[in-house]
């Protein structure tokens, strides 16, 4: 094996990932770092897939009567066997995904969070007592396990997103299977590896309680498509939400649509330009741009535009790129040859429309894609601007008036993430009060969102809500319970039927 190959194993063994899985398969892993392969790992066939439903469906009904705090002891064993492979498992995403190590380190440190908030969630799975309009009744909800959840992962968050479904879908009762994205299935076994460990500890959980397929398209339909599936959490691109929708609603099977997101920053007279600078850069060009909340257009108000763009110019032409493994680096790679294409053509198109261009070439050559941001001014919200291209390109654009920026921010299909950076009180209220996207935020960027609040996004982002605040109401189904303790049998809103 070339010698990040050796890396990869090291790790791997380290992370107690059973070596067949990784060695005697069908499909060749690739790191971003270097395009080299590290790994062929084992793919689900359909036989392997109806018997993984099979188990997850025996586990639930298993899991499912256990006492919801007593699951959430899994969840907190979990939690402590990620802080014990977290230094392991942040130099797997970084050799895999491609993003530098303090990026690789926080999406882990995410899944710690979220284990820790499941935790405390465990014994607050709290329904409503309601007022009755019937004397002698007492009217409540009580929330109650779903069934089996399907989790289909996208590579930008290997293994974040999964745990933010998966520490909230298992203390609420449910099993859990995983569908990673086909461009990294390492960190994912070693996820499940690191999850094993935690289950032989707890030691009287259900076989088949949270269970991994490997594979590309096929396996992703499959649970799709499966009626033992209660709930499938996708991640991924609009075209991809399009395709699971429609089936999931044929069955009537519930959905939490992860997709794209076109987000906008607007930068208002009187922000603090230092901290503006900061937000947007980090929005902008990390994990090189391929975040779902990464800021793709700018909107900077003319009185201060030249001056900020200027200083966005020298930030993008100062910013390293690189391996992050051997220098250090703010921006890593490209996940692949696709993503670097879809750049350029987003580029060309936005030439094409009047755009000035800077940056945006290849650094470096061989078979992997390593690329200088791209900062292109716009005459106007036009051609590519109006898509999400998963690459660091960020559009900058003029404005004048904050009610124009807003409808302008407001204007494109997606509506995820959003921020404006102001100290003007009233500008600040009139932009929460207006942006349409999941995320608004004030004198912060669009990324980064922390997992105590519920993570999504309105329009063809989807809809879904994953992570905190209430999104563990998605994972489980809702009763509603009245007990007559009277001897009468009043019937609500006074209909009468004696006989």
């Amino acid at each position: 094996m070339a010698p990040i190959g050796a890396e990869t194993a090291r790790l791997l063994d380290a992370l107690g990932v059973d070596r067949a899985a990784w060695t005697d398969g069908s499909m060749p892993s690739l790191s971003p770092l270097t395009g080299e392969q590290v790994a062929m790992v084992r793919v689900s066939g359909a036989a392997d897939i109806d018997a993984a439903l099979d188990r997850a469906t025996a586990a639930f009904r298993a899991w499912s009567r256990v006492p919801a705090p007593r699951r959430g002891e899994l969840v907190r064993l979990f939690g402590e066997e990620l802080r014990a492979a977290k230094d392991s498992l942040a130099r797997l995403v970084t050799i895999e995904a491609g993003k530098i190590p303090s990026e690789g380190a926080g999406e882990v440190q995410e899944m710690i969070d979220i284990c820790d908030f499941a935790v405390g969630l465990s014994r607050q799975l709290y329904g409503l007592t309601i007022a009755t309009e019937r004397p002698g009744h007492r009217m409540m909800e009580v929330w109650h396990p779903l069934g089996v959840i399907g989790v289909i992962s996208a590579f930008n968050f290997p293994v974040a997103v999964w745990a933010w479904n998966a520490a909230l879908a298992l203390v609420c009762g449910n099993s859990v299977v995983w569908k990673p994205s086909e461009k990294t299935p390492l960190t994912a076994l070693a996820t499940q590896a690191i999850f094993e460990r935690a289950l032989a500890r707890f030691g009287e959980a259900p076989a088949g309680l949270s269970q991994l397929l490997i594979g590309g398209r096929e396996a992703g339909e499959a649970l799709v498509d499966d009626a033992r599936v209660a709930l499938v959490s996708a991640t991924g691109s609009t075209r991809m939400g399009r395709a699971v929708a429609p089936r999931l609603a044929g069955r009537f099977a519930r959905a939490i649509l992860e997709l794209g997101g076109n987000n906008g920053v607007i930068v208002a007279p009187s922000a603090d330009l230092d901290l503006a600078l900061r937000g947007v850069a980090f929005g902008a060009m990390g994990t090189a741009g391929q975040r779902c909340t990464t800021t793709r257009r700018l909107f900077v108000h003319d009185s201060i535009h030249d001056a900020f763009v200027a200083r966005l110019k020298a930030a993008y032409a100062s910013v390293a790129v690189g391996n992050p493994l051997e220098g250090d680096v703010l921006v890593g790679p490209l996940i692949d040859r696709a993503a670097f294409e879809a750049m350029q053509a987003a580029l060309a198109a936005a030439r094409d429309a009047g755009g000035v261009v800077h940056g945006g070439t290849r650094v470096g050559e061989g078979a992997s894609y390593y690329v200088r941001p791209a900062l292109v001014e716009m005459p106007g919200q036009v051609g590519p601007v109006l898509e999400e291209t998963f690459a660091p390109i960020l559009y900058v654009m003029r404005y004048d008036d904050l009610d124009a920026a807003i409808r302008l921010h407001n204007a494109v299909a997606a509506g995820l993430s959003s921020a404006i950076f102001t100290r003007d009180l009233t500008e600040a209220e009139r932009f929460l009060a207006a942006s349409d996207c999941g995320i608004a935020n004030v004198n912060l960027g669009t990324s980064g969102a922390e997992i105590g609040g519920a993570f999504g996004g309105e329009k063809e982002t989807g809809g879904g809500r994953e992570s905190g605040s209430d999104s563990w109401k998605a994972y489980m189904r809702r009763a509603t319970n009245t007990v007559n303790y009277s001897d009468a049998l009043p019937l609500a809103q006074g209909v009468s039927f004696e006989i």
